[in-house]
């Protein structure tokens, strides 16, 4: 997207607007380690360690609240709807990105499959730099082609579930309803990714009749892609110091 390269450099406040999304990403990343990404509040990890049988509204509300919360699920979603405008399009890639997400929370607890959480967790933060590069039309300036964005968008969903599956593990379910409770869990993160996009869509939908949005939308997305960075890069840490 040549023009909103164009755009974003003609634009004689990028300066001062990029430092301030900067200095709101920094905001992000001081977050608490025990909130940071797909962390689990500390109140909801005891209920989820010592919860016994069915528990379908509490694990929904788990759900929608991890997904209301989870700024790593809504820095993605934000960055693969930005360009989108038909409600059918819109459709079309979060479903794809639910599928995923489901697909590998519900697999990667119920079977137990195990992975470092700090590597799952920087390939999140990655999600967030491809889908950003791709929105400054990236991938075309170097390669010559457009990558499959809705192929990216499954595949990411996958990380982004087990992500949250890999930290559940660490938790002591109880086998008694985790099947069940699981699909309510996910039940509840469908809601929340819902009421998410709507207030993204209401906010994407205002900022779009701005008229200097193309040059906005330069500036924000370099700040996704070093939102993006910066996820990855505390997690290496992490795994670095582990």
């Amino acid at each position: 997207m040549y023009s909103l390269i164009s755009a974003g450099r003609d634009n004689p406040a990028r300066t001062t607007a990029f430092w301030w999304l900067l200095a709101c990403a920094l905001i992000l990343l001081s977050i608490p380690d025990s909130s940071f990404a797909h962390g689990v509040a500390v109140g909801d990890q005891g209920y989820i360690q010592e919860v016994s049988g069915v528990k379908v509204l509490p694990f929904i509300y788990l759900g929608a609240k991890h997904m209301v919360t989870g700024y790593d699920h809504l820095l993605f979603l934000f960055a693969v709807i930005f360009f989108l405008y038909r409600l059918s399009h819109i459709a079309v890639y979060v479903s794809l990105f639910a599928i995923g997400h489901s697909t590998t929370l519900l697999l990667g607890v119920y079977l137990d499959i195990q992975a470092n959480a700090y590597i799952i967790d920087a390939i999140i933060g990655l999600s967030v730099v491809y889908k950003a590069l791709d929105n400054l039309g990236a991938y075309q300036r170097w390669f010559g082609f457009q990558p499959d964005t809705k192929l990216a968008t499954l595949i990411f969903g996958f990380f982004h579930g087990f992500g949250l599956a890999v930290k559940i593990q660490e938790f002591e379910l109880s086998a008694d309803g985790l099947l069940p409770n699981l699909i309510s869990f996910n039940v509840g993160v469908e809601i929340g990714q819902m009421l998410a996009l709507g207030m993204i869509l209401i906010v994407m939908g205002y900022w779009r009749r701005h008229r200097f949005f193309f040059r906005q939308a330069y500036l924000s997305n370099v700040a996704l892609m070093t939102a993006g960075f910066m996820l990855t890069g505390y997690q290496l840490v992490g795994f670095a110091v582990s």
